[in-house]
């Protein structure tokens, strides 16, 4: 009733179930387990329009894809229409659909203007993403948030400017970005920017197991969700809501073995993607989410994180999973 495939300008989605862009989180390893574990479709994380526009080396890391299942969006951030407009250009050559970033809430993005402080600038937020999608050849979508504050509710607003611009698709977070990511999500919002416009509409935010998906689907209408930090240590979270939205039970929760097995694989994807020492630093924060409310996960953290070896690392998570 839920799942189903979803089109987005000429991409189809296997299905409606979508990886959030997050920094720091949503890197190559973390994408291939998520989609793996059923996502139909994953985001990179949001890359800036000026580090592309400066063929910056750290960015082509970020927006490295090499080997992954398909199809990929790739996020950019900025609020320059010249960096904007020739990053859509470049990633064209090798995404499936190019997402605008205009939902960010992060203090260090929006005091250059970009992420969700383009919602308080429509003009702007308008020639951002005109020159988007003059300059792309893939499809283009549009994340935001249903306003800056309480003030400034715009996602109706806006998702009539995008739709009137050409954007593929509109995915809304029900939240003002003065609530980050406390409060409740305002499905309202959610349902009434599903009823503006005649693009998909995705609802995001709060989706962390199947009832929540479930909630989305039901209260908003919208024709996919977005799961950000419900995937965090939690890449089945995909084929959990899929499975339970499809046949009304739920699947078993994963086994011990299950857990150390794709702990064990992340860890490996990570090394060879980044190489054995930023690898093993950046994965103390997974590792941790994975772990999170199990026995003397607490202790086991505290272990890790003066882990220094990928050897290391995988005979520290053996040993704590021999012990469960």
């Amino acid at each position: 009733m839920y799942i189903k495939k979803l089109k987005i300008g000429n991409v189809v989605l296997e299905n409606n179930l979508i990886l959030a862009p997050m920094a720091g989180v949503t890197d190559l390893p973390f994408r291939v387990l998520c989609k793996d574990n059923g996502a139909g479709m994953v985001c990179t994380e949001m890359a800036s329009s000026r580090a592309i526009f400066h063929n910056d080396e750290k960015t082509k890391k970020l927006i490295n894809t090499e080997g992954e299942k398909r199809p990929i969006s790739y996020q950019i951030f900025g609020s320059d229409e010249e960096t904007m407009g020739y990053s859509a250009k470049v990633l064209s050559e090798f995404a499936d659909i190019i997402d605008i970033n205009m939902g960010c809430p992060a203090p260090k993005v929006v005091k250059n203007g970009d992420g969700s402080k383009l919602l308080l600038d429509l003009d702007k937020a308008e020639k951002i993403i005109q020159a988007v999608v003059k300059n792309a050849t893939v499809p283009v979508t549009l994340k935001i948030r249903k306003g800056w504050d309480k003030e400034h509710i715009v996602a109706q607003e806006i998702a009539k400017i995008a739709e009137k611009n050409g954007i593929a698709a509109i995915t809304v977070h029900g939240r003002t970005r003065t609530e980050f990511f406390s409060g409740e999500v305002d499905y309202e919002i959610i349902k009434k920017v599903k009823e503006s416009v005649n693009i998909p509409v995705i609802g995001n935010g709060n989706i962390v197991d199947e009832e929540s998906a479930k909630v989305m689907f039901e209260k908003t209408g919208v024709d996919g969700i977005m799961i950000g930090r419900g995937s965090l240590g939690n890449p089945w979270v995909f084929r959990e809501i899929k499975h339970y939205l499809e046949n009304g039970e739920k699947l078993d929760k994963p086994t011990i073995q299950e857990r150390l097995d794709v702990m064990k694989k992340h860890i490996e994807l990570a090394v060879a993607d980044k190489g054995e020492n930023v690898a093993t630093h950046e994965l103390r924060k997974h590792i941790s989410w994975y772990t999170k409310n199990l026995k003397n996960s607490s202790a086991f953290r505290s272990k890790v994180n003066n882990i220094e070896s990928k050897d290391e690392l995988i005979e520290l998570v053996n040993e704590y999973f021999r012990e469960m």
